[in-house]
């Protein structure tokens, strides 16, 4: 005997619903949590000391200084910025290049681009931050006064990390406070460039259950969210069509328009 499109439908119905189900729980998590949060404590704003400000009389070289100082042990095909940055009270030129080699500088994410720092206030190179240097610097960009839990060295990060797609290497320094905090600061930029604290971490596994995006968290057109979404409307069409069909108001409402419909056409 052949089955009814009721019975189709009605399968289609519960067997989309079983498989959605799970992945419509977790949207409705994240999207709780991401409504209820407050973004400043995520991002660990208020965590963050000010940087902070050089005085404006400092005796400063010129930035030519500098570059010609770096010319002198690579090349630079072209420059990207220079910026006068403090580290640990000390006035520094953040230099980026592109096309540098040598040994006095770093390569940031993207593998092209290269920093110097320079002494602004005479313009000799420095090497990169030491493991003390970069704590205090980290220290001093924290607010309030705990102390160090775990310090780590990376030269590597996976796609999955807290840290990923930021400058390297860098030191990891996780402090002793409730939250977990990890600051982050590239040894070779010589400035801190991320804080990660638990929130962040919660925030960060319920994007990426969010977006479906398992590799990079951030692609909100990868192919298997575009599946998810087409299944779900299909499985809340079909709960509407199955509806439609099974339900006896609507079936008794139609069989009544039909009754009327047909002793108006006899009247006529």
């Amino acid at each position: 005997m052949a089955k009814s499109k009721h019975y189709y439908i009605r399968k289609a119905h519960r067997y989309l619903g079983l498989i959605l189900g799970i992945q419509f729980l977790l949207w409705t998590i994240g999207g709780l949590y991401f409504s209820w949060s407050n973004m400043d404590e995520v991002h660990g704003d208020f965590q963050k000391k000010p940087e902070p400000l050089l005085p404006a009389n400092l005796p400063l070289v010129s930035p030519t200084v500098a570059l010609n100082n770096i010319r002198e042990i690579a090349g630079i095909d072209s420059l990207t910025s220079i910026q006068l940055i403090q580290i640990l009270g000390k006035p520094y030129y953040q230099i980026r290049s592109m096309g540098a080699t040598g040994n006095n500088h770093s390569h940031d994410h993207s593998g092209h681009q290269k920093i110097f720092l320079v002494n602004a206030e005479t313009g000799q190179l420095r090497p990169a931050l030491s493991e003390h240097e970069a704590v205090a610097v980290a220290k001093l960009r924290f607010n309030g006064n705990p102390k160090v839990a775990a310090v780590e060295y990376l030269t590597t990060t996976s796609r999955h990390h807290e840290y990923r797609e930021s400058p390297l290497p860098a030191y990891a320094i996780t402090f002793e406070h409730p939250s977990a905090t990890t600051v982050y600061v590239a040894s070779e930029w010589g400035t801190v460039q991320k804080f990660r604290n638990n929130k962040w971490r919660t925030f960060d596994l319920l994007w990426m259950l969010h977006t479906m995006d398992y590799e990079s968290r951030d692609n909100i057109s990868n192919i298997l969210l575009r599946v998810f979404s087409v299944f779900g409307l299909v499985t809340v069409i079909s709960g509407f069509v199955l509806y439609a069909i099974s339900s006896k108001t609507l079936k008794n409402g139609f069989k009544k328009q039909g009754r009327l419909a047909i002793n108006k056409v006899k009247i006529l």
